[in-house]
Order: structure tokens, then C-alpha cells, then sequence
């Protein structure tokens, strides 16, 4: 019996069973990745729709559009009722620190939102006004941030025409004089 042959073909195959489990670990991993891609954009569209549910409850609410006996209540239910805080903490799960630091300033301004209309204050207020602009300019940072991470392209307020993301420009409250008093 010829030993050379034998080690050439115990080599060959130790060679051809590393390449085997190499390839099936690289495809097992790249499948991961790709489900956690998915995981995330599946997160991140929820988590701005669960925002957006709550913003469109907590306007009507401060419009007088839902005859509400207690505003507290009701505001804080527009949050829950959404999804908000559930959709939240998977977000907290799979995101990256980006957007998960994008997702919670949006989070607090959503609140800081929230006690405004809570507190009374009507759509028109320049409570509910000045939670507003800070709220919409966290929303597109978010945006911004989600793109940015699943695109890798990045959007800006020149973009759409704009120069800055809060909505100010664009805001008739804003624009109106203030007058001398």
C-alpha cells in the first residue's frame, strides 16, 4: 500500500469537509444578518406608525374632535391604544444605537406632546405649538436615521425645500406677526 496516496486522500478530504462546514457557517451567518435587516425594517416602519396612530389621537383630542371627560386619561390612552411603548421595547431589542437614540428623543417629544394636550391645551395653543415643533423635527430625525442605516442614502430638509426638519417655516402660527401688546 502506497502512504502517499493514503495522506493525500485523508488531506483531501479534511480540506474538502473544512471548506464544507466554512461555507455553511458564512450562509448561516449571512442568513442572520439578512433576518435581522428584516426584524429591523419590520421594527422601524411599526414603531413610526404606532408614533404617528398616537400623534393622530392626541390631535383630535386637543382639536375637541373626541369629547373627553378626562384628558389625562385619554392622552395617555392614545399612547397605549397605539401600540407606542410595546413596539418601543422590540425596537430597544434590534436596533442600532442610532435609531434606537433617534427613536427615544422621538419618544420624549411624543410626551412632551402628550402633557400638552393632557393639560388642556387646545391644537391652536402655543403649548400644544411648541411641543408640536420639536415633536415633528424628531420624526424626521428618526427618518433620517432609519434611511440611513437600511438605504445608506440620507435625507435632509433641503431635500424637500426646507431648512430645517421642526416644521416652523412651513407653520402658520409661526408665520403670523406677533403683535405688540
Amino acid at each position: 500500500m502506497d502512504w502517499g496516496t493514503l495522506v493525500a486522500t485523508l488531506g483531501g478530504a479534511a480540506v474538502a469537509m473544512s471548506g464544507t462546514v466554512l461555507a455553511d457557517r458564512l450562509r448561516t451567518r449571512h442568513e442572520d444578518d439578512r433576518g435581522l435587516a428584516a426584524r429591523r425594517r419590520e421594527v422601524y416602519i411599526e414603531f413610526i406608525a404606532a408614533v404617528g396612530t398616537a400623534h393622530s389621537r392626541l390631535r383630535r383630542l386637543a382639536q375637541g374632535l373626541d369629547t373627553a371627560a378626562d384628558l389625562e386619561a385619554d392622552s395617555r390612552a392614545a399612547l397605549m391604544d397605539a401600540g407606542v411603548h410595546e413596539v418601543r421595547e422590540r425596537l430597544f431589542i434590534d436596533a442600532s444605537a442610532q435609531v434606537a437614540g433617534a427613536a427615544q428623543t422621538l419618544f420624549e417629544q411624543l410626551r412632551a406632546l402628550r402633557g400638552a394636550v393632557a393639560a388642556g391645551a387646545a391644537w391652536s395653543s402655543a403649548e400644544v405649538h411648541n411641543a408640536y415643533h420639536p415633536y415633528l423635527a424628531a420624526v424626521w430625525a428618526y427618518r433620517a436615521a432609519v434611511r440611513a442605516e437600511l438605504e445608506g442614502g440620507s435625507l435632509s430638509p433641503a431635500d424637500f425645500g426646507w431648512s430645517a426638519w421642526d416644521g416652523r417655516e412651513r407653520c402658520s402660527l409661526c408665520r403670523q406677526p406677533v403683535s405688540a401688546g
